[in-house]
């Protein structure tokens, strides 16, 4: 008999996770208390964009997967908690009301038979002190386990399957729990010893992942200082060195990296700071600004001002590959204040995000065709493979184009720079072409 899974919280976490069950023969109920987001998926309209997700959808709603906004009364083999955990920036303090709030409703319905399964980045700690006490108030006793996801966004209902599953448990009891529940779905499980272990390991996930790129933006920056190519001194030390490889620099946003440092910074308690986690964080914040200033300082030199000058921005979701629609940690919101303060008239064109969100943000939302035909400057912010498989000599051959900023340096420079268009990238400036 299929097992019978309750999600509470149908964002990113919940949603690819309510699908990938579904087609693995689970009986899922999705939750969620924002009453638009019911009303949509209810109706088989997915409001996050994940590739899969809406033909499993298509699919099974009804059938194994069904949306509500209170978990069924019927008994639930498991329920799996992945509702928001935000961060308040001003004081960098995690805020777990949602959690408490779904383990209250959970507790509510359900009873001690059924699993609890936090999937929620919290800090270390939290699921024993924050859901459990909630449980054992109305039950007594309580099956908990920490079952963290780890998926990037593009690539999720793969890597359910694929990635291994990390799980602790409260007991021994509650850990083969655990596993049989995620058997069904992962090829491989990662018992670990307790609660707090694999809340930790999500963490360090993304800690370690936000931490490397740091790097490669700190490398970009002194380059920037010393007038060389980041990229080409990247290229020359990874080259058949065995020892990890430096990563590019670019920008680190997004739901996960640009708040779990903070859990992370949380959870290391009064007499502990952690200096590399929040100077990474430090760091990657301030890119979007930096770059943003630069695109300023170059359109500048071009032009003699900054006012009134059209810039293309390209990209406006916090990644390009592998693409989303995701606007969480977008570097174009520490971005616009800069090119606002400067004047600038913003365009923007994305292949995912909506014309409502970038007018949102600032921008005028345009075409890929008007972006070249009517820009002064550009920047192209994310990799999105639409951008990367742009012919620059026929979008350069009649326009006006004279500045164009490519972050992630997915462009043929040469043929940019043939144009007369002055071209950089992140800690980049090329050499302009003699007359």
């Amino acid at each position: 008999m299929p097992k019978k899974v309750g999600i509470v919280g149908m964002g990113y976490v919940g949603l690819t996770l309510a699908a990938a069950l579904g087609r693995r023969g689970y009986t899922v109920h999705g939750v969620d208390a924002n009453p638009s987001v019911v009303e949509a998926l209810s109706n088989g309209r997915i409001h996050v964009f994940e590739p899969g997700v809406e033909e499993a959808f298509e699919e099974f709603l009804g059938t194994s997967i069904h949306i509500s906004d209170r978990l069924p009364a019927a008994p639930l083999d498991a329920v799996v908690l992945s509702v928001s955990t935000p961060v308040d920036l001003s004081t960098g303090v995690p805020q777990l009301d949602n959690l408490a709030a779904a383990a209250e409703q959970v507790a509510e319905v359900c009873g001690p038979e059924t699993l609890v399964v936090v999937r929620s980045t919290v800090p270390i700690g939290t699921s024993r002190a924050i859901v459990l006490p909630v449980l054992t108030a109305r039950w007594g006793r309580a099956r908990l386990v920490m079952a963290p996801e780890r998926t990037i966004q593009g690539q999720a209902l793969r890597e359910l399957v694929e990635l291994p599953q990390v799980i602790g448990g409260l007991d021994e009891d509650s850990l083969r729990a655990g596993v049989e529940l995620f058997e069904g779905l992962a090829d491989q499980i990662v018992p670990v010893s307790s609660l707090e272990t694999a809340e930790m390991v999500k963490l360090s996930n993304n800690c370690h992942t936000d931490l490397i790129y740091a790097f490669g933006n700190e490398l970009a920056l002194i380059a920037e200082q010393n007038g060389l190519d980041p990229l080409e001194v990247i290229r020359a030390t990874n080259l058949d060195y065995p020892r990890p490889d430096l990563a590019k620099p670019g920008y680190v946003g997004g739901g996960c990296l640009s708040k779990d440092p903070y859990i992370m910074l949380a959870s290391a308690g009064p007499t502990h700071r952690p200096y590399l986690v929040g100077q990474a964080r430090s760091l990657n914040e301030r890119l979007p600004a930096h770059v943003a200033e630069r695109v300023v300082e170059l359109v500048g030199e071009a032009f003699g001002r900054t006012e009134g000058i059209r810039l293309s921005v390209l990209g406006w979701a916090y990644k390009g590959w592998p693409a989303t629609d995701d606007m969480r940690g977008t570097p174009i919101a520490d971005m616009m204040p800069v090119f606002t303060a400067a004047g600038l008239t913003v365009q923007g064109h994305d292949p995912l995000v909506a014309d409502e969100v970038i007018r949102a943000y600032g921008g005028e939302p345009v075409s890929l065709d008007k972006a070249f035909a009517t820009a002064d400057a550009m920047i192209i912010i994310n990799d999105h493979p639409d951008y990367r498989g742009i012919e620059v000599e026929a979008r350069l051959a009649s326009c006006g184009l004279r500045v164009l900023f490519d972050s992630w340096r997915i462009l043929d420079e040469d043929a940019v720079v043939r144009h007369g268009v002055r071209y950089a990238g992140i800690g980049y400036l090329a050499k302009e072409r003699a007359s």
